[in-house]
């Protein structure tokens, strides 16, 4: 019988783990399954490449690489083009991306939320959740307009030059935010916060009303506005966004847009049992 006390500190062996599964030395790890997963993220970035490009670039040897691709591709993670003679990315490596989708119902109950959002601002609609220093998008409802926003599932985002992450930064507990903000914050343009400072400022602002805004610090001519989506404690988990172009997300429009995004995302809070956190004095959660 279970005791709950399947831990390392107790001494019982957790089910699902083999003794000793707290252990990461060599002896522990496949070496050639950690080189194929090596070659499949890197491949993953990028959007066709040749063997003898791919093998320079992770510095491994073509014969290695290649075994691992032709290996890959049995499975239908990886596809190869023989006319252009140029290894992708497959088609499986999606499939599994989805089933790890599917172990929250986030993504599932984000789904009309965002589509009814998209209809009602004529903007593409994201949600995104945070990964380490970046924003990982997960799903997305693009406009039918010639000039949209796109990002796709599995983009990722700094936090610091992003709607959603700016949204998530103003929520989280001080000890995170200040290691996340102690690595220097990339430019991307003019409009990037890169002082911590500064964007210390930006993040009071953003928790204050309720919502945050990039405004062109990413991109050139494109805003994105956001709201946090909140679990069953009150921490925000991820964030809901509109992205659009300058020229129809305009200054007239801001307010308009955020109202219905901070719906969307308390819609979306609603949906998965989550809870709006309570006020919080200076310095804290809030």
């Amino acid at each position: 019988m279970a005791t709950g006390d399947d831990t390392p500190e107790s001494g019982r062996r957790a089910r699902g783990r083999p003794r000793g599964w707290h252990d990461r030395t060599e002896q522990n790890t496949i070496k050639s399954l950690d080189r194929a997963m090596e070659v499949l993220d890197r491949l993953s970035e990028l959007p066709g490449v040749s063997l003898s490009a791919l093998a320079a670039d992770l510095d491994q040897s073509p014969a290695t690489v290649y075994r691992v691709l032709t290996t890959l591709e049995g499975r239908g993670l990886v596809e190869f083009d023989a006319e252009a003679q140029l290894w992708h990315v497959g088609a499986q490596a999606f499939v599994i991306g989805a089933r790890f989708l599917r172990r929250t119902s986030l993504v599932e109950r984000a789904r009309p939320i965002l589509r009814n959002l998209m209809e009602a601002t004529g903007e593409t609609a994201n949600l995104g959740v945070a990964r380490g220093p970046a924003v990982l998008f997960v799903s997305q409802v693009e406009t039918d307009a010639s000039i949209r926003a796109f990002f796709p599932p599995g983009t990722l985002s700094p936090m610091h030059a992003s709607g959603i992450g700016k949204a998530l930064l103003a929520r989280m507990d001080e000890r995170r935010l200040a290691r996340l903000l102690s690595t220097p914050l990339e430019r991307f343009t003019e409009h990037t916060f890169c002082d911590a400072d500064a964007l210390r400022t930006e993040l009071a602002a953003t928790r204050a009303r309720g919502w945050a805004l990039d405004g062109e610090e990413k991109t050139l001519g494109m805003r994105c506005i956001a709201a946090p989506v909140f679990d069953m404690s009150g921490e925000a988990v991820a964030g809901v966004s509109v992205s659009g172009p300058v020229s129809r997300v305009s200054d007239g429009s801001i307010d308009r847009v955020a109202q219905e995004v901070c719906a969307a995302a308390a819609a979306l809070t609603a949906a998965v049992g989550g809870v709006w956190p309570a006020p919080a004095g200076a310095g804290g959660r809030g």
